[in-house]
């Protein structure tokens, strides 16, 4: 089945929602080694496209680059830039394409991966959303160089990001606000990870609902 763009606007939305679902669990996740405000920021701006999306039509490109100028601009700290370039790395990787295959899915993949880097530092197993992103990103890639099915290489994405999200448990924090409390961050799950393994299971989830119809 062809996905169209238009019709990949339901995961734009899927992802809005799940961040608002999640809103005092990744404050909780995040109070225990950081500020606890991660929820809070990260549902204020996707509420915020949210509103901005509700008054008009548009397709998954659009919606994409719209969570993106939020976080940009509305949203603090250090998660505002990095998600911000991140959507928009989703949303320029797929804005020629009318329809959405595992090809075009694996391009916005690799290029929102890409635009993050160029402003963090951050490494596999610095304790971020990284120790996410990373392997889930190879994972899919790796699927698709195999020729596996969209759905495959989808779930194959969701169970490398969860492995990935474990992984900061056993991680001592070296970038951010909770590289302060050194060997105090084993442990604890990283709330950045935590964010970004709600949105790769619904980018995912989503678009194994459009498949199956």
């Amino acid at each position: 089945m062809e996905i169209s763009n238009k019709d990949a606007a339901i995961v734009v939305n899927n992802i809005i929602h799940s961040i608002k679902e999640n809103r005092e669990y990744l404050s909780e996740i995040d109070g225990a080694i950081g500020d606890g405000d991660h929820g809070i920021n990260m549902s204020k701006g996707f509420s915020m496209a949210e509103e901005i999306l509700s008054n008009e039509e548009f397709n998954m490109s659009d919606g994409f680059l719209t969570i993106s100028q939020v976080l940009m601009n509305k949203i603090g700290g250090s998660m505002g830039p990095l998600y911000g370039s991140f959507f928009r790395g989703l949303s320029m990787a797929s804005k020629k394409s009318d329809i959405i295959d595992k090809n075009v899915i694996n391009n916005m993949l690799k290029k929102a991966l890409a635009n993050l880097q160029n402003i963090s530092n951050a490494k596999v197993g610095d304790k971020t959303l990284i120790d996410v992103l990373v392997p889930a990103v190879n994972a899919y890639s790796t699927s698709i160089e195999e020729e596996k099915d969209l759905i495959t290489a989808l779930n194959s994405l969701i169970i490398a990001a969860k492995d990935g999200l474990e992984s900061t448990k056993n991680l001592v924090a070296s970038i951010g606000r909770s590289s302060r409390l050194g060997d105090r961050s084993l442990g604890h799950q990283d709330a950045g990870a935590t964010s970004c393994f709600i949105i790769l299971k619904s980018f995912c989830e989503s678009f194994i609902y459009l498949i199956q119809g």
